[in-house]
C-alpha cells in the first residue's frame, strides 16, 4: 500500500513538469541582473511574445556556468569575460553576445580608515586596505564580482591571508549587509550598490578605473554538447535581449533617474 501511494505521490507531482516542460527556458545568471529587478523589466514581454516561462536560477556567475556546463540550463547571463571565453572554447556554450555593462565600485566606511576615498586606481586602493589590515569582505563564491576581485589583487602581487580578509560565500547583496556590519570595504558591480545604498553605512570610495570596467554576456548552452537543451527558444531570447526594443529598455532601466546598465549589444539601443 505505501509503495502505491509513494507511486501515485511520485506521478502527480510529475504531472506538472510535463505539462510545463515544453513551455519553460531556463536561464542560469547573475544575483546583480536579478536583485536590480532588470529581469523583471525585459523579461515579461518576450514571455507573452513566445508563450513560455523563463525559469531564472540566480547564482554567481561562475556557479551559473557550472549549472551549464552540467546541461542544467540553456542559457546563461553572465559577467565573467574570460570565463566565459573558456566556457564557449570548451565547447559549452555557442553564440555568445554581448548585452550591457555597468562598473564595479569600491565601497567602504565614512571614516576611510585606509585612506581610499577619491581613489581612481582600484590597485592602490586595495594596497592601502591590505597595508592598513583593514577588513575587506570578498563574495568568496566563484561569482564574476569574485573572479574581478581575485584578478585585482594578482594585479598588486598582494596576498590575501589574515584576519582582515573576510570571505561571505554569498550573493551580493548578503556580502554587502555583511561589509555594512563589519564597517569594512567591499568591491560590488554599481548596479547592486544603488539598489541598495539607502540600506547601507557604507559609501562609494574608488570608482572611475578602466579595471572596473563590467561587461555582461549571454549565451546559448551548445546543443551539440547537450541534445536536450532548448537552443532555439535559447536563441530567441539572446535576439530578444540584443534587439534594439530590449537594448532601449536597459538603457532607460533607472532607479531615481540614475541608469544602472548601459547597452552594448551590436545595433542595440544608443
Amino acid at each position: 500500500m505505501q509503495v502505491k501511494l509513494r507511486l501515485l505521490c511520485g506521478l502527480l507531482l510529475a504531472i506538472p513538469m510535463t505539462l510545463w516542460a515544453g513551455d519553460v527556458l531556463r536561464l542560469a545568471t547573475t544575483t546583480s541582473t536579478y536583485e536590480t529587478g532588470l529581469l523583471d523589466h525585459i523579461l515579461p514581454e518576450f514571455e507573452r511574445a513566445h508563450d513560455c516561462k523563463v525559469h531564472v536560477i540566480s547564482v554567481g556567475s561562475g556557479k551559473a556556468m557550472q549549472i551549464a556546463r552540467n546541461g542544467d540550463v540553456d542559457v546563461i547571463l553572465v559577467h565573467a569575460r574570460k570565463a566565459e571565453d573558456a566556457f564557449v572554447n570548451e565547447g559549452y556554450g555557442v553564440n555568445r553576445r554581448d548585452v550591457m555593462v555597468n562598473d564595479f565600485v569600491i565601497l567602504g566606511p565614512v571614516n576611510d580608515p585606509a585612506g581610499v576615498g577619491g581613489l581612481r586606481d582600484a590597485k592602490e586602493a586595495l594596497r592601502r586596505i591590505h597595508s592598513k589590515q583593514r577588513p575587506f569582505v570578498s563574495r568568496g563564491d566563484d561569482s564574476g564580482t569574485h573572479k574581478k576581485e581575485k584578478q585585482l589583487w594578482t594585479k598588486t602581487g598582494l596576498k590575501r591571508d589574515g584576519d582582515w580578509y573576510l570571505e561571505a560565500g554569498q550573493g551580493m547583496s548578503a556580502t554587502l549587509r555583511m561589509a555594512d556590519e563589519k564597517n569594512g570595504y567591499v568591491l560590488v558591480d554599481r548596479a547592486t550598490y544603488l539598489t541598495h545604498r539607502e540600506k547601507l553605512r557604507l559609501t562609494l570610495m574608488v570608482e572611475g578605473d578602466a579595471d572596473l570596467f563590467n561587461p555582461y554576456g549571454i549565451i546559448a548552452v551548445s546543443p551539440y554538447t547537450f541534445a536536450h537543451v532548448k537552443y532555439r527558444r535559447a536563441m530567441a531570447l539572446i535576439a530578444w535581449i540584443t534587439s534594439p526594443e530590449c537594448q532601449a529598455r536597459i538603457r532607460d532601466y533607472t532607479l531615481k533617474g540614475r541608469p544602472l546598465y548601459h547597452p552594448s549589444a551590436a545595433g542595440g539601443g544608443d
